[in-house]
């Protein structure tokens, strides 16, 4: 019989409609985890719901908009009335908005992808930092980008920005949380198969690259309770 890993722990994922945050959920669920699905797509999550129970896994579905910043304070009580703890936050919803010069960006997109990829996460490590610390072992983790982009890229403008912010954001959180069981950490997944990779370079042959799926299992590792690492850039 295979041991299911994450066996009784409660994971929440932002961004689970699709991409990378519906393979993390699916792989953490089979791996015993019961997953709540957040993301702005209705359809999205229910689909990602139907291949988790059609591979015996559950979930709970949480349509949340994460632009709508006020909507996410009160994720952390809702999760604890309804299972009284949360062992495992993945934040990987992320917006690309427009590549182009900095100088050309409109500033409502450029706000909204600030919003999405670093406000919203604040707003999470606010409302489930309790039950995380609470948690016997504890784990964050935020999805990145390259160090290419995270550095400063030409054209990547409010996404680069905001992974330079979100990677930062993580790091603050790591050394506050140093002498607790919490580990916080971020995943640089390189290039994946998915919509905003495809967005992003549209001349890629898509099947050069990996799928979701491929790295959805370094995902589980990182949140075993025999993990020690902890304010780390983990770049698969």
């Amino acid at each position: 019989m295979t041991v299911q890993r994450l066996s009784g722990k409660i994971a929440l994922i932002t961004g689970a409609s699709r991409g990378i945050g519906s393979a993390i959920a699916r792989e953490m669920a089979k791996e015993g985890a019961h997953v709540i699905l957040l993301a702005k797509s209705g359809k999205g999550l229910e689909a990602t719901d139907d291949a988790i129970r059609a591979d015996g896994g559950n979930a709970t579905l949480m349509p949340v908009d994460l632009t709508q910043l006020d909507d996410i304070n009160n994720i952390g009580q809702v999760i604890f009335d309804r299972f009284g703890r949360l062992d495992i936050f993945v934040g990987n919803a992320g917006l690309l908005g427009t590549l182009g010069p900095v100088h050309q960006a409109d500033p409502k997109e450029w706000a909204r992808v600030m919003d999405v990829n670093v406000n919203a996460n604040f707003r999470l490590i606010r409302t489930l930092d309790p039950l995380l610390r609470h948690a016997p072992h504890g784990r964050a983790i935020f999805v990145s980008s390259s160090q290419e982009v995270t550095k400063g890229r030409a054209y990547w403008g409010a996404y680069g920005v905001s992974k330079a912010a979100l990677e930062t954001l993580a790091m603050t959180y790591a050394a506050e949380t140093a002498k607790t069981s919490l580990r916080v950490n971020v995943i640089d997944p390189g290039r994946i198969r998915t919509q905003m990779r495809a967005a992003a370079a549209p001349g890629e042959d898509p099947m050069s690259i990996r799928a979701p799926e491929d790295i959805a299992p370094a995902f589980v590792d990182v949140c075993l309770p025999s993990e020690t690492r902890h304010g780390e850039v983990i770049r698969l």
